[in-house]
């Protein structure tokens, strides 16, 4: 599997029209309704191999609540973990935080978890089955009760996203939205009805693996 430059990776936010510009654009769409019915008072919010904050920084910059929202965005690679400081700025997001760490492990998140938004976005698509489920479970450690987890998943074949679907109801989450299919991209958001699990400190909850464009990640350790 040839190495993925995760910095160039961003390049395709820029066109509009290609997938993962529409996957971000429904991603700050649930991500603002998360932010839309939250509880009043001040908020919380986890970006989980954050990237460059497109995600998160978009949906925040110019919300109503964005001065009510705490964050942190956990990434890994420090190009753009850089970019998503610069980008925090420009937007007047003072608070928003940018660690360059491992985004795997939960103690990443001590101090912040739970948060009321959690989002997984690029994660599901990097890493084994088994460490999906696995990371689902933690999700209901770093999500409030009542909080949102928005959460990608590229749609190769066989389509996982049903079953992540099944994985979140299992744990207590409800589902409240799952992008179309046709899009071709995968895209969901969860909340949490249950009472959130403690975080437990100093675990992993996944392996990135990065994936192949055509066929994903590998899906089970051979």
């Amino acid at each position: 599997m040839t190495p993925v430059d995760w910095y160039a990776w961003h390049n395709d936010y820029d066109n509009p029209v290609s997938p993962l510009a529409r996957r971000l654009a429904a991603v700050q769409e649930q991500a603002r309704a998360a932010l839309d019915q939250a509880r009043p008072g001040p908020l919380r919010a986890i970006s989980v191999c954050a990237g460059q904050g497109r995600d998160l920084i978009g949906a925040l910059a110019g919300h109503p609540r964005q001065r009510d929202v705490r964050a942190r965005l956990v990434e890994i690679d420090p190009r753009n973990a850089d970019v998503a400081r610069q980008a925090a700025r420009a937007a007047g997001l003072p608070q928003v935080e940018v660690v360059t760490g491992d985004a795997s492990v939960t103690d990443a998140y001590a101090g912040m978890a739970p948060a009321d938004l959690v989002l997984a976005c690029g994660v599901f698509g990097n890493i084994t089955d088994a460490d999906i489920e696995r990371t689902v479970g933690y999700c209901a450690q770093l999500c409030a009760r009542g909080g949102t987890v928005v959460w990608t998943r590229g749609r190769w074949v066989p389509d996982l996203l049903p079953q992540i679907c099944d994985w979140f109801t299992a744990r207590g989450f409800d589902q409240l939205w799952v992008s179309d299919p046709a899009e071709g991209w995968g895209a969901a958001a969860h909340r949490l009805t249950a009472a959130p699990d403690p975080l437990e400190p100093g675990a992993r909850m996944f392996i990135f693996r990065s994936h192949d464009p055509a066929t994903g990640p590998p899906r089970y350790l051979s």
